[in-house]
């Protein structure tokens, strides 16, 4: 019985992070709000600054729980820039910590403010969040026939015309990989005479050749990143995916993070060349990956190729923004008047985002 209470406190370990993460959200849709108002009739750069500077407060504390946390390693392998750049960011998706993977790469730029992700259309519907990623950049777009091109177009030439910082974040997979829809996107290339591919989907280039198409004068160059969560499932097996909650349990010690810096002089611009290239750029991926899990040489497995960087970042970056966001949550809360503004920031401040995002759609 003590054996498995240890067992299940051990599992828990996700609830720390996910009560300060998920408790701090109102506090801060709070403090956004309030500088939403102050800022109405400053000029619109003004409060971009600002906000980015707000956003990058929280996502900040995200990486402190997913970095420092967890104790998760991290190893960088390829180009490693370190300058703020305007720039798209090409990855697989393998998990939900990917969103997070991109901040993380992000702090060592100093650019976590600047990160923007075209997210999948139901996501507009999470409380809080849902309103918010709208507001700090996000786009959101459905997938096939119904994906809006012209209305991501509008957004990013507003965003450009705004002169706003941009690291877009996007998922040419449009959906994380699993066995499942592994097979029907390899059924998917056979059948169009496309690469089948194994460890990665097959790439949809819509919402890629919208963004570069649109911001090709803006944006200095694409990152084409790679990662693998090197970690082990409860019976100590290797597993190529990971959950939020097993990742924040610390099961997973690795993440390798390959990049690619293409300079936007090299990356075609006529859609259908583009789409060649994007397929291209998913065949590297897929070897990549393959090279990592199935080499025949076992000093070539579980890495990539080339020189690795062991990436760690300092908690002076992180630890600040957990204490500032956790420690005004606190303080609301140990108020009458503090709590009903926390309570209230929570219901209408969803409510308003559903209504919002309802009258968008």
């Amino acid at each position: 019985m003590l054996l498995s209470l240890v067992l299940h406190t051990y599992s828990m370990r996700y609830l720390l992070p996910g009560v300060v993460l998920l408790g701090s959200a109102p506090t801060y849709v709070l403090l956004w709000g309030a500088w939403r108002l102050l800022s109405a009739l400053l000029p619109a750069r003004l409060y971009q600054r600002v906000d980015d500077r707000l956003y990058c407060v929280y996502q900040s504390m995200v990486v402190f729980f997913f970095e420092h946390y967890t104790g998760a390693q991290i190893l960088l392998y390829g180009d490693l820039p370190k300058n703020k750049e305007n720039i798209i960011y090409l990855a697989n998706h393998r998990s939900t910590v990917d969103w997070i993977v991109a901040d993380i790469l992000a702090m060592r730029q100093n650019a976590v403010g600047h990160v923007r992700y075209v997210l999948k259309d139901r996501l507009k519907w999470l409380p809080l969040y849902g309103y918010y990623f709208s507001q700090h950049g996000g786009i959101y777009v459905k997938r096939s026939a119904k994906f809006n091109e012209g209305k991501m177009r509008d957004t990013l030439q507003s965003y450009v015309s705004a002169g706003t910082p941009m690291y877009l974040v996007i998922f040419p997979e449009g959906t994380r990989y699993n066995p499942k829809v592994l097979s029907a996107s390899q059924a998917f290339a056979a059948q169009r005479g496309l690469p089948v591919l194994k460890y990665v989907l097959t790439p949809r280039i819509k919402a890629t050749y919208v963004a570069f198409d649109s911001m090709k004068n803006y944006i200095d160059a694409i990152y084409d990143v790679t990662v693998v969560y090197e970690g082990t499932d409860k019976e100590g097996q290797h597993v190529e995916t990971t959950s939020m909650p097993e990742f924040l349990c610390r099961n997973c010690p690795k993440i390798h993070i390959h990049i690619d810096r293409i300079d936007r002089k090299d990356i075609p611009e006529e859609q259908d060349s583009m789409k060649r290239w994007l397929h291209q750029r998913f065949e590297k991926k897929d070897k990549l990956l393959m090279e990592f899990y199935e080499s025949p040489d076992p000093e070539r497995r579980n890495k990539f190729p080339g020189k690795s960087v062991d990436s760690k970042l300092s908690l002076r970056k992180t630890l600040p923004s957990v204490l500032f966001l956790s420690g005004l949550t606190a303080g609301l809360l140990m108020t009458e008047a503090g709590r009903k503004l926390y309570v209230n920031a929570c219901v209408c401040g969803t409510l308003f985002g559903c209504l919002w995002v309802s009258v968008r759609a």
